[in-house]
């Protein structure tokens, strides 16, 4: 924890303080919109405002119905499904792809791997809309528009950037002299992959899987141009009900998904955690 030493000046205690309180105020104004609809869900009206019985924490104005409906209306239900049987298949996709892909490019023999490593993280440059506008002029002329797979395979490009950076920073302080030495002992380069690599960068896969997991599991733009109307995944059932009709149980479903993102966003930090150890760059 950082303290003020004992002979800090009058400007350096102001600025010290006011450090704190101008981060405190830049995190409120980026939290404020998430927490705020968490209260929100469990209105028992249906508004999108905080009700007088609410505010006078009435239990009367709270109330479990939006979830009800969310777990009760066959529509949400599907979208749920869709997204449930797409998001994990992408994220595999997505980690064996970019694995194979970081493990690659961190050797310094491969020619023009900057180059290559900028093609492939670019769908996280690119603006989404464009992307997506490129899928969906490539997918219709080979077949793949509105189709599953095609959906697949377009979150699994989306998510593919996020598995190179994760593995690529866990090689940095990978040492090569254990795969030479698995080599020496006869052991062939898948079982060295195996045995040797994969235990040491397993944190960096994983984290790289949570984060295509969480960009495939809350993407709208890409599967609104790919898609069909059997793949509607839930942000794109979340984007019918804000433009078709204003139902409250966006609410109970945007509570429900900042949960489950703050409950792997905290294991990916727990990994990250775990691999500095195993590399010996923090302590215990």
């Amino acid at each position: 924890m950082v303290t003020l030493p004992p002979y800090a000046t009058t400007g350096q205690r102001i600025w010290f303080y006011a450090f704190r309180v101008i981060c405190g105020l830049i995190f409120f104004f980026l939290i404020a919109p998430i927490v705020v609809i968490m209260p929100l869900s469990f209105n028992a009206e249906n508004f999108f405002t905080f009700t007088p019985e609410m505010l006078s924490f009435d239990p009367d104005g709270y109330s479990l119905k939006h979830y009800r409906d969310f777990f009760g209306t066959s529509d949400w239900q599907q979208a749920l499904r869709n997204s449930v049987s797409i998001a994990p298949v992408a994220t595999l996709l997505s980690v064996s792809f970019g694995t194979l892909a970081a493990i690659g490019l961190s050797s310094e023999h491969v020619p023009f791997r900057r180059a290559i490593m900028a093609v492939l993280i670019s769908p996280m440059i690119v603006p989404l809309i464009i992307s997506a506008a490129g899928m969906y002029f490539f997918y219709s002329r080979i077949g793949l528009q509105g189709t599953y797979f095609g959906v697949v395979l377009a979150h699994a490009a989306l998510g593919i950037p996020f598995v190179i950076i994760t593995v690529t920073a866990t090689l940095v302080g990978f040492d090569r002299s254990l795969t030479r030495a698995s080599a020496s002992l006869g052991a062939d380069p898948v079982r060295t992959f195996f045995k040797v690599q994969m235990p040491l960068i397993l944190p960096g896969v994983i984290s790289g899987a949570l984060f295509a997991f969480i960009t495939s599991f809350d993407e709208v733009v890409v599967v609104l141009f790919v898609g069909s109307a059997g793949q509607k995944t839930l942000p794109w059932q979340m984007f019918i009900g804000l433009r078709e009709q204003i139902s409250p149980t966006i609410l109970a479903v945007a509570t429900m998904l900042v949960i489950i993102s703050i409950a792997l966003l905290t294991t990916v930090e727990i990994l990250r955690r775990r691999s500095e150890r195993l590399r010996g760059m923090s302590p215990g």
